[in-house]
């Protein structure tokens, strides 16, 4: 079976993560929170991937912050296990939201490990607060959008 035919979605963006021992808990398994740090380190490298650096987001005085995750941890990870992090952004209002989906694929069981759906809400840096996305963020999200929602 092939790694590809297990994603839920066409065209993931994709981030390796080698599992060491600083993303272990005291039960031998991948800890939660190590999870969570991936998925944000994954949607950063696919804002960067798609050509939105922070660099963009402080020039702009704008930002993509978490507003919920839904997530689902299905199978345990360990130590040297080579997890797949995939990433699509399932929808794009180019106004206040974006949700992500997240699957991550341990490429040795070739099994679902995680999944999550993120949602992101545009707000001004300066102030905290809620606000339109800037025609960069709309445009480019937009169009890296699958058109499915989470």
């Amino acid at each position: 079976m092939s790694i590809d035919s297990l994603w839920q979605l066409p065209s993931p963006h994709i981030v390796n993560w080698q599992i060491d021992a600083s993303h272990i808990d005291h039960y031998g398994h991948v800890n939660n929170v190590a999870y969570i740090s991936q998925l944000e380190n994954v949607a950063w490298h696919h804002s960067n991937a798609l050509g939105l650096t922070i660099e963009h987001y402080k020039s702009l005085d704008r930002a993509m912050v978490i507003q919920s995750h839904n997530v689902r941890y299905l199978l345990p990870c360990h130590e040297q296990d080579d997890i797949l992090c995939a990433t699509w952004i399932t929808k794009c209002n180019k106004k206040l939201t974006l949700p992500r989906k997240f699957q991550y694929i341990c490429s040795i069981r070739k099994k679902t490990v995680f999944e999550a759906e993120t949602v992101f809400v545009c707000i001004a840096l300066s102030s905290g607060r809620p606000t339109r996305m800037p025609k960069l963020f709309e445009d480019t999200y937009g169009a890296a959008c699958v058109g499915v929602e989470a």
